[in-house]
């Protein structure tokens, strides 16, 4: 009897003002649980670097994708999102049995696929693939916060914070920025005066 797999399928970074959307597939190996898997905004980040380098060790089959600025300011952040997620599950290079994906609505996959809302929670391929597209996308935003220390990007990763409005305020609109989200279009549209250079 073969055993069905399953894909699990999650995204990080809808609701922050900057940078791409970031989704992951995961297969997990039955015969290779992995202990600690949760919702990665349940786990601490040492935790979550921990267990994504285990599920990329162990896991059948894994794949990160994403979704630039352009996609999710030309497309919106929903579909995306979803843009995102089907990517990530064409880039497995494993046909599943079966997609699930945590939320409310499925992308467009050559496979069966169900929501499944916290499915993050539930749902141990999907919590592996929240992990990956957490962690991918935070590295993503540190190595941001190198470049353009002055936005806080490693502390809040892109979140509307009051600390980064306060920043983007002074600071002004960089080009990783997504302009239709609304904080964003409201800097646009009243520019601050002048625009404080970083601290070097």
């Amino acid at each position: 009897m073969t055993t069905l797999l399953i894909c699990g399928v999650d995204e990080a970074g809808r609701g922050p003002l900057c940078g791409v959307v970031v989704a992951a597939a995961v297969i997990l190996d039955p015969l290779r649980p992995i202990a600690g898997l949760a919702d990665s905004k349940k786990l601490t980040e040492r935790a979550r670097e921990r267990l994504a380098l285990q599920i990329r060790e162990q896991a059948l089959a894994w794949a990160v994708a994403e979704a630039s600025v352009e996609e999710i300011d030309r497309l919106n952040i929903l579909h995306a999102s979803m843009l995102a997620m089907r990517r990530a599950v064409i880039a497995l290079g494993q046909a599943p049995g079966e997609v699930l994906v945590d939320g409310n609505r499925c992308p467009d996959v050559p496979y069966p696929a169900r929501a499944i809302v916290k499915g993050d929670a539930t749902e141990p391929a999907i919590s592996a693939a929240s992990i990956l597209a957490k962690t991918e996308r935070d590295r993503q935003m540190r190595e941001l916060d190198i470049l353009y220390p002055h936005y806080g990007l490693a502390a809040h990763k892109g979140y509307p914070t009051a600390a980064h409005l306060d920043a983007l305020r002074r600071h002004g609109v960089a080009d990783f920025y997504r302009r239709s989200f609304a904080p964003v279009r409201e800097v646009i549209a009243n520019p601050p005066l002048w625009i404080e250079e970083p601290q070097t």
